[in-house]
């Protein structure tokens, strides 16, 4: 596992470069927009501005994530990359909102005997550019976040696959309109509402999770196991309780009491702890944060 400044690292980088490509695209898909006639791509452009923006959150949550503890942060920053990821979530919801209801209002206006303008050529590929420079960086990002374990940047992973679903729904409408003309234009806004479903449900997984830690909720079923599998296994401890762990950012946070073998010295009972300390952290990483009070067995 890498140390904090070369995860910091890694997760800038990987997050400048899909900086840099969004600003490409945005301005992109606003021009094909304009000139392909396309309201559905202008929409799409918004929604890759909103991807540059939470890129400029999660860059500067890692960042600051990635500060050592102080004497103001005892615990470290490690909360604020939690935050960004609860943030992104949160930007992810209120777009699949936007969407869902600009859809929605384009549908009604069909029903009731509206007309949809008939996009140009320009703005379907535009829609097709879009839909593979994101799902590359869907990709990127979210092998970047797996390896450096950060929540703040898989939520910003999923924010660039919404962007994909959304182009998905542009291109299948824009391609309708143009080759079916007429009413088929509805094809456009009927796609982007049940894209907007699974946006919807990709922002609640982020925001929930990262809500739960910020209210310092136990991880996960498995993690609590094995943690308390590497104790009970450890060489010399008879048996534990009071085990609470909780996440900090990308770190586990433990407090566990261990009992030992009544007769051994304060030395010998001290050395179990630090073989428990040195257990988790090979598995959690050097940068947890953990508290072992050792009992006497009873």
């Amino acid at each position: 596992m890498q140390n904090e400044d070369g995860r910091s690292k890694t997760a800038v980088k990987v997050t400048v470069n899909g900086m840099i490509l969004n600003i490409f695209l945005t301005v992109f898909k606003f021009i094909a927009g304009i000139l392909g006639n396309s309201a559905a791509m202008i929409a799409d452009a918004v929604h890759s501005l909103s991807d540059f923006i939470t890129d400029i959150v999660v860059i500067f949550g890692l960042k600051a994530a990635g500060k050592p503890a102080d004497q103001n942060h005892h615990y470290g920053h490690g909360k604020i990359e939690t935050i960004c990821a609860a943030f992104v979530g949160i930007v992810l919801f209120i777009i699949g909102i936007e969407i869902f209801v600009s859809g929605l209002g384009k549908i009604i206006l069909v029903i009731n005997g509206g007309n949809l303008e008939q996009p140009r050529i320009i703005a379907f590929v535009a829609a097709v550019v879009s839909i593979i420079t994101k799902e590359w960086l869907y990709r990127y990002t979210l092998n970047a976040a797996k390896s450096i374990k950060s929540d703040a940047m898989i939520a910003n992973a999923w924010h660039h696959r919404s962007d994909a679903f959304s182009s998905v729904g542009t291109m299948i409408g824009i391609g309708g309109a143009i080759a079916l003309g007429g009413k088929w234009s509805v094809l456009d806004p009927l796609a982007a509402v049940i894209l907007s479903v699974f946006i919807f449900k990709v922002a609640f997984d982020i925001s929930y999770k990262s809500l739960n830690e910020l209210t310092e909720a136990a991880p996960e079923k498995d993690i609590v196991e094995d943690i308390s599998h590497i104790i009970v296994s450890t060489e010399g401890v008879k048996d534990f309780h009071k085990l609470k762990a909780r996440k900090v950012g990308n770190n586990i946070a433990t407090d566990v009491h261990i009992q030992v073998d009544r007769t051994l010295s304060l030395i010998e009972a001290h050395d179990i702890c630090t073989e428990v300390e040195n257990r988790l952290r090979a598995k959690y990483g050097m940068e947890s944060i953990l508290y072992i009070h050792c009992e006497p067995d009873i």
